[in-house]
């Protein structure tokens, strides 16, 4: 197989010829159709998320068919299309699996961080963390679900039943949960780098009721906010939008230190929750929303050999929605 592989922190990624690897028990082995680039594979290339396995191949967006299972998988899942996504496999045995909180799991796996994941031809993923997936969809177009999504979805039901609600960080995540947003009758108010007229036009053509700079206010009080942008500096932000008993949400896995701030920003119960990673349970909610609000996810394919230059444009902001890369 082809694999773009990071050998240490902070290096391009490198093409590499590998053996194909092999499913072990309770694993199948995934022929890659797509896989999208999420802010986290950011945060794994920077050194932001400590001990990485490395050498390692990167992506957490991934879908393909199964081309072969390991002992105890049914062979009847070969030729499925499935999707695999960051939390790669949980232990079932500590308190937090056993109270339905396997995202905050003590002994996990994650895909692309500390095991291989989809920047390649084929991968290896555990069976009972690979989701099925529609048969008929595009690849390209299902991939950003499969992280930007349910970090999404499970970020929305953090928010509880806002019915304004804004959205900082107008990218891969934001731009399908607003779609989400919409479908559920909510308004929505997007957030994006100031000056940044793209994404705020982009965030219009969804039909956001303002799109604006993060360091603009609102028209109205908020009922609640998520933060997908990395910004520290955006949680007072985000507290001074929200109406008193708000809720901030930070919907990603790293984010710069949060600025000392006055007491008053989070006085009147409002509060500030962060949202960890994802369970199997958010996937079995969140698929079929996605089918039934008709979600479109926007994206800018490119060839797995051009990782690195995705990453480049990622990085820059020169990507409206989601990259994928796609093997040739």
């Amino acid at each position: 197989m082809r694999a773009m592989v990071m050998e240490k922190v902070g290096a391009p990624l490198r093409m590499m010829e590998r053996p194909d690897p092999v499913p072990g028990k309770d694993e199948l082995l995934v022929s890659v159709e797509a896989c999208a680039i999420c802010r986290t594979d950011l945060h794994v290339f920077d050194g932001d998320l400590p001990n990485p396995k490395l050498p390692l191949i990167p992506g957490h967006e991934i879908v393909g068919i199964v081309e072969g299972v390991g002992k105890n998988v049914s062979p009847a899942r070969i030729g499925r299309r499935v999707g695999v996504p960051w939390l790669g496999h949980s232990c079932g045995e500590c308190s937090f699996c056993l109270r339905g909180q396997e995202n905050l799991c003590d002994e996990p796996l994650f895909t692309g961080y500390t095991r291989d994941g989809g920047f390649a031809t084929h991968t290896v993923a555990d069976a009972d963390f690979a989701f099925d997936l529609d048969e008929e969809a595009d690849p390209v177009a299902l991939a950003p679900l499969m992280c930007a999504g349910l970090i999404g979805w499970r970020s929305l039901k953090q928010a509880g039943d806002a019915k304004r609600i804004g959205l900082y960080g107008f990218g891969a995540a934001a731009h399908i949960i607003c779609q989400v947003c919409r479908w559920q009758g909510k308004e929505v108010y997007a957030f994006s780098r100031p000056g940044d007229d793209t994404a705020k036009q982009f965030a219009l053509s969804l039909g956001v009721k303002w799109a604006g700079g993060s360091d603009q206010s609102p028209p109205v009080l908020l009922d609640a906010a998520i933060i997908f942008a990395p910004v520290g500096e955006l949680v007072p932000a985000a507290l001074k939008a929200i109406r008193k008993g708000g809720r901030v949400v930070c919907g990603g896995i790293h984010m710069s230190d949060i600025p000392t701030m006055p007491y008053r920003l989070l006085w009147e119960e409002r509060s500030i929750i962060s949202v960890a990673n994802l369970t199997r349970q958010d996937a079995r909610e969140f698929f079929p929303i996605a089918r039934e609000a008709m979600v479109k996810t926007h994206t800018s394919v490119y060839p797995l050999a051009e990782a690195n230059a995705a990453v480049a444009d990622l990085r820059a902001g020169r990507v409206s929605g989601a990259a994928v890369l796609k093997p040739e």
